[in-house]
């Protein structure tokens, strides 16, 4: 017997455009604004979702400059871009938002990009960034979110307070990142912090782990204007690149380092030097991304020291917390960004950050609204 179709399968309202703009990625620094395709409407348990903006992460600077993240090549063209947010277009049957209720179109929200199976042996334990299937917005091969409508499973979308910004919704991904990070490096009331890198990932975990009672936290950069904002949220800036901080940091310490030391920038022999910068018995947190996918470390160092080495990828159940931290205002986001281009200017965009001209900080890329 035939079955005729379930009435919310059926879209109310005629696709909005055939065609759409889309930033993608074709060799490394090749990167252009071009026309595609419209995705169409959203299968079951998906939702079509009309980009307001995208902000311009680390690891999508990796891909620009290398056309690879990581040991993933860009096979093809690809739509780059996964910190973001935007509205509700279109939703296909049995679509439950990231607090399991129907999400309904004309919902400004957050996106996780994110995409777990939700069933293999990760998953099932309660650990989805590290599904075994994981499909990443702007990681080849699933296209991200600069362009201006995408589809996303609907788990992955959070409905957003009016009280919140498009850009502060964007920007609760490099939050729960940082406070995944956080929750790696337990630590504990008046314990000491190092964080090396002040990119916004550092910022806000400097913010989140000043939260958590960290005293001191020293902030490390090369980079003048980053360390102004750092010390605004209350670091101890430490200017210069990570070799010249760490006797710094180890005079002020009284040479016994620091309970958590924190790698966010991931250039040259930060590891290394994160790693002389933790006590004895001490955590090293590792989040961020190197170039050339290698992991340099003294072994005497870690091993005579016993320090805890911490992976950290992605993000776990976060987005509750970071909706909650943003809305009480003890985070603050927007103060992050320092330059927006529109999609069309995309390729300029990315051109600054990677150079870090203009005292850059955060790049925010606004799809056509």
């Amino acid at each position: 017997m035939t079955r005729e179709p379930l009435a919310s399968s059926i879209p109310v309202r005629p696709l909005p455009a055939s065609t759409m703009l889309a930033a993608r990625l074709h060799a490394p620094r090749d990167l252009r604004v071009e026309s595609v395709p419209h995705p169409g409407w959203p299968k079951p348990g998906h939702a079509l979702i009309r980009v307001r903006c995208t902000g311009l992460c680390g690891s999508d600077l990796h891909s620009y400059a290398d056309a690879r993240i990581g040991d993933t090549p860009i096979g093809g063209p690809l739509t780059l871009g996964h910190e973001f947010a935007g509205v509700v277009e279109e939703v296909g049957p049995d679509a439950l938002d990231g607090r399991f209720q129907p999400l309904i179109p004309g919902t400004r929200v957050a996106v996780d990009p994110a995409q777990p199976c939700g069933h293999c042996e990760l998953c099932e334990r309660g650990h989805p960034n590290l599904c075994a299937h994981l499909a990443f917005c702007g990681n080849y091969p699933h296209g991200g979110s600069l362009c201006e409508w995408l589809h996303m499973p609907a788990r992955s979308c959070f409905p957003m307070p009016d009280a919140l910004s498009d850009t502060e919704a964007a920007l609760l991904e490099p939050l729960g990142v940082a406070l995944h990070a956080a929750d790696l490096a337990r630590l504990r009331l008046a314990q000491s912090v190092a964080i090396l890198g002040a990119g916004p990932i550092g910022l806000l975990l400097l913010q989140v782990m000043k939260l958590a009672g960290a005293d001191p936290v020293f902030m490390v950069d090369p980079l003048p204007w980053r360390l102004r904002l750092a010390e605004r949220f209350g670091a101890t800036p430490v200017e210069g690149n990570p070799e010249e901080a760490v006797p710094q940091i180890l005079a002020a310490t009284q040479d016994r380092g620091v309970d958590v030391a924190i790698e966010a920038a991931w250039g040259d022999r930060s590891v290394e030097q994160a790693a002389e910068l933790a006590r004895l018995g001490g955590r090293l947190v590792l989040v961020g991304i190197p170039g050339d996918d290698r992991l340099s470390l003294k072994h005497s160092t870690a091993r005579r020291k016993g320090l805890t080495l911490l992976m950290s990828r992605r993000m776990k159940h976060a987005y509750p917390r970071a909706i909650r931290l943003a809305l009480s205002r003890r985070v603050d986001l927007a103060g992050l960004v320092s330059h927006r281009f529109p999609l069309a200017q995309a390729a300029e965009a990315f051109s600054l950050n990677a150079a870090y001209r203009d005292q850059v900080v955060k790049v925010m890329v606004d799809s056509p609204t």
